[in-house]
């Protein structure tokens, strides 16, 4: 059953399905995130990591009407929110990897981490710097580096 093991817990859209190359290219992410991603792709993003839609617009540094307002309206965001949103897609990819589920890692996120100066992860995420340390925190764990 090594199948079952490696496949996602949590429930992938198609259109973030769509996106996995993007995400685990560097330079394919950046490009996608200059033309912009739809705010339906957020949503589906924030439902991966299990956020509520205010969580979501504190990590976009936005507001909950204006995210909802643009999915209504199917448009897409600003390039530095776009790659907020690609970079959390693939921390979420990664974060089930090596949690083994989405619901363990969401609980990961919240709790303070003493690889991150004992700042939970969740509160890191409103930058694209802090999504990268987050990541790395999640490799260390992943190779069992936990100092």
């Amino acid at each position: 059953m090594p199948a079952a093991i490696t496949a996602p817990t949590a429930i992938y859209s198609p259109a973030l399905l769509s996106l996995e190359r993007v995400v685990t290219d560097s330079f394919a992410l950046v490009m996608e995130a200059r033309t912009g991603v739809l705010a339906k792709t957020a949503f589906d993003v924030a439902g991966v990591l299990q956020l509520h839609a205010d969580e979501l617009a504190d990590l976009l540094n936005t507001t909950t009407k204006t995210l909802r307002t643009y999915r209504q309206g199917k448009k897409r965001l600003n390039p530095t929110a776009s790659e907020q949103v690609l970079k959390l897609l693939a921390l979420a990819r990664r974060g089930e990897e090596v949690f083994g589920d989405s619901a363990a890692f969401r609980r990961w996120l919240s709790k303070p981490a003493y690889g991150l100066g004992g700042q939970p992860p969740l509160a890191l995420l409103q930058t694209s710097g802090g999504i990268d340390l987050v990541a790395e925190e999640v490799g260390r764990i992943a190779y069992g580096d936990l100092a």
